[in-house]
């Protein structure tokens, strides 16, 4: 018997002969490969929100709104209110802004020489700006006025939807109380009331405290910056005493009892008047959109 004696070398030469006799089987991840066709994904850079305002930078977007304004007899002011300013326009003249306030503080049926001023307060600086009522409404159901002030250009007020006025929202009041500068109070909307009829809201009431004189001051919300309502008035208790003999009182503003003009009831008030191009919105819209500006501006 002939007897053959494979050494390393062929050893290695004959297992390289059957690998390559068997059929080739790809590695998973290669047959992977050829059958995913998918595209690989893309990371995409995550938008982060806005930063809030802090309270201290909304108001100051805030004061700007508004005005004081004193009706005079002859040169001699009888009575002092606060506006906000809605609408402006520009024209050959110069700047026209108007500005929202109430009705009982413009009446001038009781004066021989009436006069009407907005004063503008600017640190230790007022300008004064002889000005007119074109739009007067009638009180109680309807205590708004339109004064047109001409060569006054001031940034007007955005007027928040129906959508945005909520029971809660905090808020602050810019108004001119007892004739003097701009001053501030700070609050919630504590009640709104609802018309049945139109589901729009009638009146606004906030237990911000406000003074005489704040009469056509604005509501503003502290989140979007937006108005709100326009005061109206407050109930007052009367508080009564005695001092030598001699009977004295004053009336006290009630808390939570200052009631305001929501946006619905000026948008009727100024489509009523004709004057809704002040908003940029279409007439009736009460519950569109907000603020929207006219080229004007």
């Amino acid at each position: 018997m002939t007897r053959f004696t494979l050494g390393l070398p062929g050893l290695i030469a004959l297992l390289s002969c059957a690998a390559t006799s068997a059929s080739p089987v790809a590695p998973a991840s290669t047959q992977e490969a050829r059958t995913d066709n998918a595209a690989p994904e893309v990371a995409r850079p995550v938008e982060a929100p806005a930063p809030r305002l802090s309270r201290k930078a909304q108001v100051q977007r805030i004061l700007p709104h508004n005005v004081r304004l004193a009706l005079l007899e002859g040169e001699k002011v009888r009575s002092t209110a606060s506006g906000v300013v809605i609408g402006n326009e520009q024209t050959p003249k110069g700047p026209i802004s108007y500005v929202l306030t109430n009705a009982h503080a413009v009446d001038t049926r009781e004066l021989k020489h009436p006069g009407l001023v907005v004063i503008v307060d600017e640190r230790a600086d007022s300008t004064e700006y002889r000005a007119e009522v074109v739009a007067l409404g009638a009180v109680p159901d309807m205590d708004l006025a339109l004064v047109k002030v001409p060569g006054l250009p001031r940034t007007p007020a955005r007027l928040a939807t129906d959508a945005e006025l909520e029971m809660g929202e905090d808020v602050v009041v810019a108004a001119s109380p007892f004739g003097r500068a701009l001053s501030l109070s700070g609050g919630m909307v504590s009640q709104i009331e609802w018309d049945k009829e139109s589901k729009r809201p009638r009146m606004v009431k906030t237990d911000a405290p406000i003074g005489y004189g704040a009469s056509g001051g604005g509501i503003f919300s502290l989140e979007s910056g937006k108005l709100l309502a326009i005061v109206e008035g407050y109930r007052t208790a009367k508080v009564g005493f005695s001092v030598a003999e001699q009977d004295f009182s004053f009336d006290v503003p009630m808390p939570g009892e200052t009631f305001a003009a929501p946006g619905a009831k000026v948008r009727q008030f100024l489509a009523q008047r004709g004057f809704s191009r002040l908003l940029g919105e279409g007439v009736g819209e009460a519950g569109g959109p907000a603020g929207a500006q006219t080229a004007s501006r």
